[in-house]
């Protein structure tokens, strides 16, 4: 089972690599990983994305919340949640059919166009793993010449938080 885990970090120079390192040393994947600063300018809010059975999830958070680093950690997959993710296609654009093509999908999966140049669209569409990959699915995959995504960005719904 996929689970995210949110965590509060010190802001010190190491800590995602320990992080990363804790959780590789162990064997176990991390498909996933962001890291941002917080409102609070000493805290980093990292959000880390594994697969595995309930003990495989218990024994990263143990292991984990044993950091000096790790202020706060809470699996947000446990409850009602959001998520999101941000997706940035480079697709080509040289002719009118297809930059039409192009406006007319970017505008049904509410995305936007945030670069054009002569040749090619840079597209920006936000939302769910599965949304990002229903669009990206609706290209055509030889007009694909780059694209990157962030990964989940998680938040529990509710009075549910964090720093609480």
């Amino acid at each position: 089972m996929r689970h995210i885990l949110s965590l509060l970090l010190e802001n010190e120079p190491g800590a995602l690599s320990r992080v990363a390192g804790l959780v590789s040393a162990r064997g176990y994947n991390i498909e996933s990983l962001s890291v941002a600063p917080t409102d609070e300018p000493s805290l980093s809010r990292m959000t880390l994305v594994t697969s595995g059975d309930d003990a495989i999830v218990e024994q990263i958070t143990k292991q984990l919340n044993k950091l000096l680093d790790v202020v706060r950690l809470m699996d947000v997959t446990e409850g009602a949640h959001i998520e999101r993710e941000l997706l940035l296609v480079k697709v080509k654009a040289a002719t009118a059919a297809s930059r039409d093509e192009i406006a007319r999908l970017t505008s049904a999966f509410r995305g936007q166009v945030v670069d054009i140049t002569r040749g090619s669209y840079v597209v920006e569409v936000t939302g769910s793993g599965d949304k990002l990959t229903a669009f990206v699915g609706s290209l055509d995959p030889a007009s694909i010449i780059e694209l990157v995504r962030s990964g989940p960005s998680a938040i529990s719904r509710g009075a549910k938080a964090l720093r609480s």
